[in-house]
């Protein structure tokens, strides 16, 4: 063998070496996390399963196909059916990128959550893969086994998995061929009262029937669906936001801004795109409740961009200018229309108009139908006709204070009156005390306590007088025997 070939074969080695060296860490995370799961399911310690997948997220960006396999070899048996099952979802491509010593780590027994945590990670790495085909083939795989399945240390891994599996037939546009198995799933985790599987599937439900506006479908589950405390504050505030798109389909803008802004309030930091959505769809409830948002609301870090449009619009609204706010609509159609919020920003033409239409109001003490129909540029063949029908539903709806001189064809404002003088203000006041104090009992209530504390601080007082007992009983003892000397 020449110098040149052993210099070669040395690099070669070397390599091998680093690259087996920059995957091993994360293979004994993985390991490590097995361990785990094993000690949580022995134990039947759910926050150790819930410690588990955390840490799995964590490491999902350094997977790799080398990675999954070896430690499928880990934590399954070779040769049995989940292993060969698993394994035939994974691609073969990098197969020999890393070489790791199997042969003596397989030899952990794994048990039902160490298997359908195998799932749940083969799950992850396919779907971050974008091989969409494995993705669902895998999921449908684990749903049928965790059919089979009903333990309480399986439901943390059981409800990521109903995530997956929802998302990995949402990102080939079959969401609509699983509805019947979620609302199977649904039902079973009901009568298992598993609350975390219940609220997570629930959730599902509502996204899948709102994935094809079918929101009375979605109302009627959710109404009648059991009702009990929140488990998870991400699927609680999914479930905020899409309650607040059912109800702001069904009119009720009210009830839609208090939860969308409660979504967008408890939803994690790192949650940025949720946030947005949440966001968009609070402006546009507030601009058809007649508010018009704060300007600090659009200048949300990393919001600027995305919150562009909604700015634009509500700056139309708030002007009242019913040719720019048809311009902003065509310009920013694409956006609405990917937002779904296209048939929401038609209602707020009526609310354009109104606003034009009280600022006339104020602004002038009398006006000319003709010189309103002109101010609001209303392009209807017969504009003036169009405007004594606009200013009479305002004065009826309470929009505007004035009357209608129908002889003379003109809009009289009234006098403007102190606001102070009415109950307005209270009202207000009132509003928000509730909502301080509604969210001072939700602190309240989300506050954590360690398990039988009550009891440990009994137990430490009683440890405490039998030991002070103890030395007044020793004490006397020994005065008794220095009596007899």
């Amino acid at each position: 063998m020449t110098q040149q070939d052993v210099e070669m074969k040395e690099q070669q080695q070397q390599v091998a070496v680093s690259s087996t060296s920059s995957a091993t860490p994360v293979l004994q995370h993985l390991k490590e996390i097995a361990q785990l799961i094993e000690t949580g399911a022995y134990g039947r310690e759910v926050r150790l399963i819930l410690r588990a997948v955390r840490l799995t997220i964590a490491l999902r960006r350094k997977l790799k196909a080398s990675l999954v396999s070896s430690f499928l070899a880990f934590a399954l048996a070779p040769g049995s059916e989940p292993h060969s099952r698993l394994s035939a979802y994974l691609p073969k491509d990098d197969e020999n990128d890393m070489e790791v010593d199997t042969a003596a780590s397989a030899t952990v027994k794994h048990s039902s959550e160490l298997e359908i945590y195998c799932y749940l990670l083969v799950l992850i790495f396919l779907i971050d893969q974008k091989k969409y085909t494995e993705a669902k083939a895998c999921s449908s795989a684990s749903i049928s086994r965790l059919k089979n399945l009903n333990r309480r240390t399986v439901d943390v891994l059981a409800s990521r998995l109903y995530f997956y599996y929802s998302l990995s037939y949402e990102l080939t546009d079959d969401l609509s061929e699983i509805r019947g198995n979620l609302l199977a799933l649904h039902r079973a985790a009901t009568l298992r009262h598993d609350e975390l599987g219940q609220e997570t599937l629930l959730n599902l439900l509502l996204r899948n029937y709102l994935h094809y506006n079918l929101y009375d479908q979605a109302e009627k589950l959710r109404s009648k669906a059991p009702r009990f405390e929140a488990h998870s504050n991400q699927q609680f505030c999914r479930y905020l936001f899409y309650l607040g798109k059912i109800r702001t389909i069904q009119l009720e803008y009210t009830d839609a801004k208090e939860s969308l802004l409660q979504a967008a309030r408890k939803a994690p930091v790192a949650a940025l795109g949720f946030r947005v959505q949440c966001n968009k769809w609070a402006v546009i409830v507030r601009l058809l409740l007649g508010e018009i948002p704060e300007r600090t609301v659009f200048m949300q870090k990393g919001m600027e961009k995305a919150l562009r449009p909604y700015f634009e619009l509500t700056n139309a609204v708030r002007i009242g200018d019913l040719e720019l706010f048809k311009t902003v609509a065509e310009k920013f159609s694409t956006t609405f229309s990917s937002d779904r919020t296209n048939n929401l920003i038609v209602r707020l033409r009526h609310n354009v108009i109104r606003t034009g239409l009280r600022n006339i109001s104020i602004s002038y003490s009398r006006i000319s139908l003709a010189d309103v129909a002109k101010k609001l540029r209303l392009d209807s063949p017969n504009p003036v006709a169009d405007a004594e029908s606009i200013v009479s539903k305002a004065i009826r709806d309470g929009a505007i204070d004035a009357t209608l001189d129908h002889a003379n064809g003109w809009m009289v404002s009234k006098e403007t009156g102190d606001i102070y003088s009415t109950n307005e203000p209270q009202q207000a006041f009132n509003s928000r005390i509730a909502f301080c104090l509604n969210m001072h009992n939700e602190a309240v209530r989300a506050l954590r306590f360690p398990p039988n504390s009550h009891k440990e601080k009994e137990s430490a007082e009683k440890r405490r007088e039998r030991q002070q007992q103890e030395q007044e009983l020793a004490k006397h003892i020994a005065e008794e025997d220095d009596d007899d000397f």
